[in-house]
């Protein structure tokens, strides 16, 4: 397994839709074991295949606590089919936005169809912080980020941040 770099704002590849897997294979899961220890190496609790790079619609999550047993989950093409009344408002951040965190309101329930690590169809009902985390990364798979979901004003002054910070970086992966 290796820690792959990190796609970061305003690399222009995180606005890209990206394409359904064809084939889950044995390089595919190395690829989901790939990401997995880039989510825990950075540290985060979810991560989408574009955000290293790779526009496949493929995510991987773990949303437990410190002081619970990790659980890795991957979704290989997911697709939100249903979502319930309630709203939630979750602060929400992202690997590809560091240091920056606001809050964002989406449907408190999701169903999520999906194939396994193996490719066998899948459907998960999710609530609380794992519906947030479904929603924010499957956005990624559609070329949405996080910030797209607050105010115009706060969202242009983190784009120019970025902006500026990847300038004097040199490069928007990190």
């Amino acid at each position: 397994m290796a820690v792959k770099p990190l796609v970061l704002l305003p690399d222009p590849i995180l606005r890209k839709s990206s394409a359904p897997v064809e084939r889950v294979d044995d390089q595919l899961r190395r690829f989901a074991d790939d990401m997995l220890e880039t989510m825990y190496d950075a540290p985060g609790i979810g991560l989408a295949a574009i955000q290293v790079g790779e526009p496949l619609r493929m995510l991987v999550i773990d949303v437990a606590k410190e002081d619970e047993e990790k659980n890795p989950q991957v979704f290989i093409n997911p697709e939100v089919v249903a979502t319930g009344d309630g709203l939630s408002v979750y602060e929400e951040g992202c690997l590809s936005i560091p240091d920056y965190y606001a809050e964002v309101e989406r449907p408190a329930n999701v169903t999520v169809n999906y194939l396994d690590r193996e490719g066998r169809e899948k459907s998960l009902e999710a609530n609380g912080i794992l519906a947030t985390c479904l929603q924010h990364e499957i956005d990624h798979l559609n070329g949405v980020l996080f910030i797209d979901h607050i105010s115009k004003l706060k969202r242009d002054m983190v784009v120019k941040k970025f902006t500026k910070l990847a300038k004097q970086r040199g490069s928007t992966r990190l």
